[in-house]
């Protein structure tokens, strides 16, 4: 390792003992609203990324999560998959927490209106201030704020696997409903693909404590059956990291 990788390693590692120090414990909590302050929380994270020279989203990817370019990673197959080249007038992303795709979603294209729902509000209004966003009133499974068929492009990344099994279906019709015909839907959820014996196991035996309802799991072709009732056709599908193993995202079209 260069020397300047040995050091940005001690750093991390060091920050990592400050927010234990400091009492803030990164996990997941029981809250089924899923709100991203309940496990990052918003000042220690700010300042441990400051102190790292990363931005939010990298250090959440590299250092909580320990998964360096996960975030991109996704970016990058979204774009190879061409849903940023549809340049999307208006975006809505639920449960955006730190920001960290919002960010890598505003480098691939330049909506008229980014709408956010997250319940965490200091990180929604960090999220307001620094990329002027709208946040919605968010209930943590209704969009009833946004009008039917408004939304180019509607996503959620790392929440339907922290919540539980009613939140994350009541959502799905919501997406469904403010999403325009040719319009695109992107979530990821942990499917029968991320969960083979072996990767159970990791989970079992590596995963964290964990609570409630996360890790939560979502049969895949559960999604794939309720979203074609709903109009939607599934496009494409590809594993992401998500903590100790992966999680799939599923990228369906609205029938025009």
């Amino acid at each position: 390792m260069s020397t300047a990788g040995s050091a940005k390693s001690v750093l991390k590692t060091g920050v990592k003992r400050l927010l234990g120090r400091a009492g803030f414990d990164i996990v997941r909590s029981t809250n089924s609203r899923g709100g991203v302050d309940d496990f990052i929380p918003f000042e220690a994270t700010m300042r441990a990324a400051r102190a790292a020279g990363l931005s939010v989203g990298d250090y959440v990817d590299e250092v909580m999560n320990g998964t360096p370019g996960a975030t991109q990673s996704t970016i990058d197959e979204l774009r190879a998959l061409g849903v940023f080249a549809a340049n999307p007038g208006t975006v809505l992303e639920i449960g955006p927490g730190s920001g960290r795709y919002l960010e890598k979603t505003l480098k691939e294209c330049s909506p008229d209106r980014y709408e956010i729902y997250e319940t965490a509000r200091p990180w929604a209004d960090h999220l307001v201030d620094t990329y002027k966003v709208v946040a919605r009133p968010t209930e943590g499974s209704s969009l009833a704020p946004t009008p039917d068929a408004s939304i180019d492009l509607v996503q959620a990344h790392k929440v339907f696997n922290t919540v539980t099994f009613l939140c994350a279906s009541r959502y799905y019709f919501e997406m469904a409903r403010v999403t325009r015909p040719g319009g695109r839907i992107i979530f990821d959820v942990m499917t029968e693909n991320c969960l083979d014996p072996a990767t159970m196991r990791t989970w079992a035996t590596k995963g964290g404590a964990g609570h409630g309802s996360y890790p939560a799991t979502m049969p895949r072709q559960t999604c794939v059956d309720l979203f074609a009732t709903l109009g939607c056709s599934l496009e494409a599908g590809f594993l992401a990291p998500m903590g100790v193993a992966s999680t799939e995202v599923l990228v369906f079209k609205k029938s025009a």
